[in-house]
């Protein structure tokens, strides 16, 4: 007696890929990527091949998710010492021999150009909770200075380019998991009163400090003027000022319910500078408004609270550590891109997550997405 197999059709062979993957953090993701489609229309249908280039950003980043995805947490353990150690290998060749464009050098041939600080965004937090998930149930002081100094290496290299933006960023995905880890409260307070005094005094002493012929040694000149700039933007309304005062002015016409989709006059008559990339906010908030600003960051609210709840439901310390850092580089990308739009923090180039134009942001978000999955699906398909 011979029996028949029926040959599973393509939707059977998918189903067990697509099985446990996270749907409200799917559909944070839909609501997002379909604002910055809108928004990219409206900004850059003029600005040549910019909304169809971003469409395919979209899709490439969605891949690499969905590939991402299919890897378990504990093979992803498995590269965080090799992609940390040529991470920091590439950084130090461009150091040595790297490429300079615009007074930085951040690139380097190796075949292709790329920016190995990029790759430190998904290393870092990959190497950290390595680190500590090595040393779960004996943790000691020792273990988190050693955790400092590895997030300090690639910080240092990267701001010596100089970037203060994605040093920003990869500073802020270590410190998650460091923080995340178990560091006391006792050793998180000074520095942050001390951050906070620092401030204060600068906004006091403004003036005095940014006077011609101050300068400041432990930034770049550039980074001094940018600080000086959000303090002050009229000192130099035409030139560093320029940005931050536009990007206000956009933002703040919109009033609350905007000008309407396609009708934002700074926008289109290009007063906001950079209206595809980092000031794509200001090109939004004119458009849509203060109602739509809020929903705006209600999305990405969402997308960032899945995030945690995603780490504080998974089955080892390794993968909540990860999940926590990965959500927390969605949070600094947002905060840092807003607030340097709204004129509440230095301009930095951080774009806005799937709003900005960016082929490499986009990618690195898509890594960052298919890893939150893949940890979700683990729970998932562990409780099954």
């Amino acid at each position: 007696m011979s029996a028949v197999f029926e040959k599973p059709n393509l939707l059977q062979r998918a189903a067990p890929m697509l099985q446990g993957f996270d749907g409200p953090l799917a559909f944070a993701v839909f609501l997002l990527a379909t604002a910055g489609m809108l928004t990219m229309y409206s900004s850059g249908f003029d600005h040549g091949t910019r909304f169809a280039d971003h469409g395919r950003n979209m899709l490439i980043a969605g891949a690499v998710m969905f590939v991402v995805a299919q890897v378990p947490p504990q093979r992803l353990m498995l590269l965080a010492i090799p992609l940390y150690t040529v991470g920091v290998a590439l950084l130090i060749a461009v150091a040595v021999f790297g490429i300079t464009k615009k007074g930085a050098k951040r690139w380097i041939n190796v075949g292709v150009v790329i920016q190995p600080s990029e790759i430190m965004k998904i290393a870092m937090p990959l190497m950290l909770a390595w680190w500590f998930q090595k040393r779960e149930g004996q943790l000691r002081p020792l273990d988190f200075v050693v955790g400092v100094a590895i997030l300090a290496l690639p910080v240092g290299l990267i701001m010596k380019q100089p970037d203060l933006g994605t040093s920003l960023l990869v500073m802020a995905a270590g410190l998650s998991v460091i923080f995340f880890a178990g560091l006391s409260w006792k050793l998180i307070v000074p520095p942050v009163l001390l951050a906070g005094v620092g401030i204060g005094f600068l906004v006091i002493f403004g003036d005095s400090l940014c006077a011609e012929g101050v300068r400041w040694g432990i930034l770049h000149d550039y980074q001094q003027q940018r600080v000086c700039t959000l303090l002050d933007p009229t000192r130099d309304p035409l030139g560093k000022g320029f940005h931050i005062i536009q990007g206000m002015i956009a933002i703040g016409s919109g009033g609350l319910f905007g000008k309407g989709f396609m009708q934002g006059t700074q926008t289109h008559l290009e007063f906001i500078p950079e209206r595809t990339t980092d000031f794509i906010f200001a090109a939004f908030g004119e458009e849509f408004g203060l109602l739509g600003g809020i929903l705006l960051i209600l999305a990405f609210l969402f997308l960032i609270l899945r995030g945690l709840a995603i780490a504080l439901e998974a089955t080892t310390l390794f993968a909540r550590l990860l999940a926590g850092a990965m959500t927390m580089i969605f949070f600094t990308y947002t905060f840092v891109n807003m607030g340097m739009v709204s004129g509440i923090l230095p301009v930095v180039g951080v774009p806005l997550p799937f709003i900005s134009y960016g082929g490499t942001a986009m990618v690195t978000l898509g890594m960052a997405l298919g890893i939150l999955m893949s940890i979700s699906k683990a729970r998932r398909l562990g409780q099954t």
